[in-house]
C-alpha cells in the first residue's frame, strides 16, 4: 500500500473519516468546526492549511520586513510551532500571540517558548483564527493561503489600528498590491498596511 501523502497534522485531523468524507474535507472552504463526523459521531475539525515549517532565515526576513520592534505586539495566525513569535520576542523584545488549531502543535510551541526563555512575552492559544480578536496587534504574520488571506482582510481592516503591518510568506492578497515584496529563499514575502496609517 502506498505511503499516506498527508502530513502528520492532516492525518491526525482526518482519522476516522471515510474516503468520501475525506475528499469532502479537503474541498470545503470552512476552517474549524464542520458538519463532518467520525464513525462514532464525534465532530471533526478540518484543518484547511497543513503545517509547513517556516525556515529560520525566512522568519528573520519577515521580522525585518515588518520592522518589528520591542513595542510591537506580533500575532501569528496558524502559528504552528510558534517560531515566528518566539523569534520576535527573542530577537526584537516584542510580545507575541499565536493561534493554532492543532493541540499538539500548541503544546510544542508552549514548550519551545519556555525553553527559549520568552514564555512571559509569548502566548499560544488553541483555536480557530477566524474567531480570534486582533485588536491589540500591531503586526500580523501569515503563512496560510491566498484565499484565507482574502477572507481575513476585512477583519484586519475592522479590528487593527490604521497602519498595522501584515506580512505573508508566499501567498499574496488577491489583486491587492503589497507595499513591499522581498525574496526569502525560494518564496517571496509580502507587506501590507491597514488603511489610514503612516507608510
Amino acid at each position: 500500500m502506498p505511503e499516506n501523502p498527508l502530513s502528520p497534522r492532516r492525518r491526525q485531523v482526518c482519522a476516522g473519516l471515510g474516503a468520501a468524507a475525506l475528499s469532502n474535507a479537503f474541498t470545503r472552504p470552512a476552517l474549524g468546526q464542520t458538519n463532518l463526523v467520525t464513525s462514532d459521531g464525534a465532530p471533526v475539525k478540518v484543518i484547511e492549511v497543513p503545517f509547513v515549517v517556516t525556515p529560520n532565515a525566512t522568519v528573520r526576513a519577515m521580522l525585518d520586513l515588518a520592522e518589528v520592534k520591542a513595542e510591537d505586539v506580533v500575532y501569528d495566525l496558524g502559528c504552528g510551532d510558534g517560531r515566528i513569535i518566539i523569534a520576535a520576542a527573542q530577537l526584537r523584545g516584542a510580545r507575541g500571540v499565536g493561534v493554532e488549531i492543532d493541540p499538539k502543535l500548541v503544546e510544542t510551541a508552549r514548550i519551545d517558548a519556555r525553553r527559549a526563555g520568552v514564555e512571559e512575552r509569548v502566548r499560544i492559544d488553541e483555536g480557530d483564527l477566524f474567531a480570534m480578536d486582533f485588536h491589540d496587534a500591531t503586526v500580523v504574520m501569515l503563512y496560510l493561503s491566498e484565499s484565507i488571506n482574502l477572507r481575513l482582510w476585512p477583519k484586519f481592516v475592522s479590528q487593527l489600528k490604521p497602519g498595522a503591518r501584515i506580512v505573508s510568506h508566499k501567498f499574496p492578497m488577491g489583486e491587492m498590491a503589497p507595499e513591499r515584496t522581498v525574496s526569502a529563499g525560494a518564496n517571496e514575502i509580502y507587506l501590507w498596511r491597514t488603511p489610514g496609517g503612516p507608510r
